[in-house]
């Protein structure tokens, strides 16, 4: 039965976990929604109703329920990416992504950010040229540990002291932790949160040297058209996942809201907009 699937299960808890705290209604307004839109108001309650959720709960400030958010999505990952491990074997872990001006220079494919760090702040003209671009700071972040050789060739002898000898995956060559996933989450969608995504994503494709990281961003917008603006595109994000798409898809369809439908369609069918449950299986590949 659908009910007894470990992430139908999940899914079930993340959304408890945001009704507890993110998720509210006040005044009849669901906290996702925009107050000056009807549209929106609308298919945030209607994608609020079929989730059980109650009337009541105050409202976080913006940056309260982006940080609860954050924290909440860190958990649903942290419950379910170490199930996959038959998928994806390795040492992993989920974490909230670090702070500091120079933290991503911690992962082996962007080491190099700290030399060009401290080149900046020893030299203003330099910094200024720069601009930001090396300032990458993702909110939750997968990371892969280097093996040991012992791993490596725990099956056959695959590598020695002659071969192999610049992979950041052996431990004898690097002890950085390695980058597997950067994941943006955004509660709601303007125009300006959906430009910082972009932007922190295009310097993840940038700066790095070496493998990149999946590139996501974790949404609970409620109007399609604002989805879209960061989910369609040339490919600098993965894809877009939504907190709860089915029951958007179904809020949309109940209300009548034929464009706002085909821009679901034409996400969906492109591949550029998906559900929370399809992301950690997603971030095994």
């Amino acid at each position: 039965m659908t009910s007894q699937v470990f992430l139908s299960q999940a899914r079930r808890r993340f959304h408890t976990a945001l009704r507890a705290s993110v998720l509210r209604s006040e005044n009849g307004i669901p906290s996702n929604a925009d107050r000056h839109s009807s549209a929106s108001k609308n298919i945030a309650a209607g994608i609020l109703k079929r989730l059980g959720a109650n009337d009541g709960g105050e409202r976080l400030a913006g940056q309260e329920a982006g940080s609860k958010f954050e924290e909440i999505c860190k958990e649903y990952l942290e419950e379910i990416f170490p199930r996959l491990s038959h998928l994806r074997p390795g040492q992993w872990e989920v974490s909230k992504g670090m702070g500091g001006r120079a933290a991503i220079a911690q992962f082996a494919q962007y080491e190099h950010l700290a030399a060009l760090d401290a080149a900046s702040k020893a030299n203003p003209e330099l910094a200024a040229a720069l601009g930001s671009d090396y300032l990458i700071k993702p909110d939750v972040i997968i990371v892969r540990y280097p093996e040991e050789d012992a791993t490596i060739n725990a099956r056959a002898k695959l590598v020695d002291e002659k071969q192999a000898l610049l992979t950041p995956l052996r431990r004898n060559n690097s002890q950085k932790p390695i980058l597997h996933a950067s994941v943006s989450r955004k509660w709601t969608l303007r125009s300006d949160r959906a430009q910082n995504a972009r932007s922190e994503a295009l310097n993840l494709v940038r700066n790095r040297k070496g493998r990149l990281p999946h590139v996501v961003v974790v949404t609970g917008e409620p109007m399609p058209g604002r989805i879209a603006s960061i989910a369609l595109g040339t490919g600098d994000i993965d894809c877009v996942y939504h907190f709860a798409l089915q029951e958007l898809v179904e809020s949309v369809g109940d209300l009548g809201l034929e464009d706002a439908k085909d821009s679901l369609g034409t996400m969906i069918e492109g591949k550029r907009l998906r559900d929370i449950a399809d992301l950690p299986l997603d971030l095994a590949i």
